[in-house]
């Protein structure tokens, strides 16, 4: 799926858009370290290559959490009473934003409790968490972006546009 870059959105629908940039440039450099890990190309260097993993993780978990809480506590009640909660994109976009979640935890939790000493086993199955995620994410930011976003658009009144930036100005 392509990114659309065509739409013009309202200033706050903008802003949740550029925030998946730097989102995705995070997300890319740690998916492009499972692969190595995934590919056995950390063998010898794996303990280094799976503390550089978590450093990333962290990073990117602590960048998402505010992101994701403008869109989870913010834009979402918006569009509730225009399309509702239980079927259709917003139980989608929830739904993902859970499993990537439990994904990222996941590895966050298993690496606080890992051994010094990791095999390559538990690396890889580590590392897997991380690329779930980030297939999860890479996916979810597109329909965000080509989906979402565009009917937030359409449907939200200009009052409401303006009550969406007020509101994820202050998160």
């Amino acid at each position: 799926m392509m990114r659309n870059t065509n739409v013009v959105f309202c200033s706050a629908l903008e802003q949740l858009k550029k925030e998946h940039i730097p989102l995705t440039k995070q997300m890319e450099e740690f998916y492009e370290l499972t692969q190595e890990i995934e590919n056995d190309g950390a063998a010898a260097n794996i303990e280094n290559i799976m503390n550089e993993l978590h450093e990333k993780i962290k990073a990117f978990v602590s960048e998402l959490e505010p992101h994701s809480e403008r869109e989870e506590g913010v834009l979402f009640p918006m569009m509730v009473p225009y399309i509702g909660r239980e079927s259709g994109p917003i139980a989608v976009m929830e739904y993902e934003h859970d499993e990537a979640k439990k994904q990222l935890k996941h590895f966050l939790a298993q690496m606080e409790k890992a051994e010094r000493a990791l095999t390559m086993k538990k690396a890889k199955e580590l590392a897997n968490f991380a690329s779930q995620a980030y297939l999860i994410l890479s996916e979810h930011f597109m329909k965000e972006e080509n989906v979402l976003f565009p009917l937030a658009n359409r449907l939200l009144s200009i009052e409401e546009k303006e009550e969406l930036q007020s509101k994820i100005n202050a998160i």
